[in-house]
Formats: structure tokens, sequence, C-alpha cells
């Protein structure tokens, strides 16, 4: 576990003031944020690993609605909001950081086509922790995982959530 703790401290907040800091961990998701809190926090929560686990928790024990939600909230990699500039501060430097920015032409038609492939076979956008990853390695994931059934696929996409929220939330370390 981190010694390094989050700035605000999770555990020191009340209800309003820590879904306005954390709230937007969980991509247009503030209920995960909202619930973690009515969970209680101590100071376990107030390090990136204490804090992911019980928000990762609560989209983890959510009905399969609520994390189609979570999971449809987030936009397709390399996709058209990602062209069009749409894309929450987050998800741009996470996609950026990937090259997802600096894809060739045919790169981009890949995407596409996986994207909508993806979408077409599961109801829902491809999500992946991209951070350390680049678009290659994307891609072949793409590929992997339009293998899964459905169930499968769904827990692979909250696992794929909640490491980004783990991600994003050592990005807010003191």
């Amino acid at each position: 576990m981190s010694d390094k703790l989050l700035s605000p401290r999770p555990s020191t907040l009340d209800r309003a003031a820590f879904i306005d800091q954390y709230g937007d961990i969980y991509e247009h998701s503030p209920w995960v944020a909202e619930l973690a809190w009515e969970r209680g926090l101590g100071a376990a929560q107030d390090t990136p690993e204490g804090l992911a686990a019980i928000m990762g928790e609560v989209l983890a024990s959510a009905a399969a609605e609520h994390q189609l939600e979570v999971i449809r909230a987030h936009p397709d990699l390399a996709g058209k909001a990602a062209v069009a500039g749409e894309l929450t501060d987050d998800s741009t430097r996470e996609q950026a950081g990937a090259g997802l920015d600096q894809c060739t032409p045919e790169e981009m038609a890949r995407f596409e086509r996986l994207n909508e492939a993806y979408k077409a076979q599961f109801g829902f956008p491809f999500v992946m922790a991209v951070k350390g990853s680049d678009r290659h390695a994307i891609l072949d994931a793409f590929e992997t995982r339009l293998k899964n059934d459905l169930a499968e696929e769904r827990r692979t996409a909250i696992e794929q959530i909640n490491r980004i929220a783990a991600f994003r939330l050592h990005d807010r370390v003191a």
C-alpha cells in the first residue's frame, strides 16, 4: 500500500465536498463516489489504493444495469469524440498518453471498424485502461476481447474501468 495521500484526504470531507472532489473519477458517474462516501471513509481511504478499493467495490457490486450505464459512459478509443475534442480531460490525457492521437489513417480506420464490431457484439463501447499501453497493444486487445462472451466482457470492462479509476486517483496524490 502506498504511503502517499490523496489531497484533499477523502476521510476529512463532507458528502458534497467528497463528490465535488472525486465524483468525476468514474466517467460521468458521480453515483459511484456518492455510494462510496455513504459506506464510510476512514484513513485507509485517504490513499489512492484505499479509495480505489472502496469505489471499485461499489461498481463491482452494482446492479448490471448500473454497471452498463458506467461502461456506456466511456468514449470509444480513438473514436469520433476524440477526433472532435469532446472527451473529458482525463480521457483526453489517457488516450494521448497511449498515442491514440497519433494514429495513421489506416490505424484510425481499424479502430473505427473494431469499435463498431465491438459495440454491435456487446452493446457497449470497448473500455481499456490504456495507461502504459500503446495503440498496437490496444488494437491487439480489441481483437482478443471480441472472442469473449457477453458476461465475460462485461466483467472485463468493469475491471478495466476500476483500473482507470485507480490510475486517476494515483494522479491526484499530494
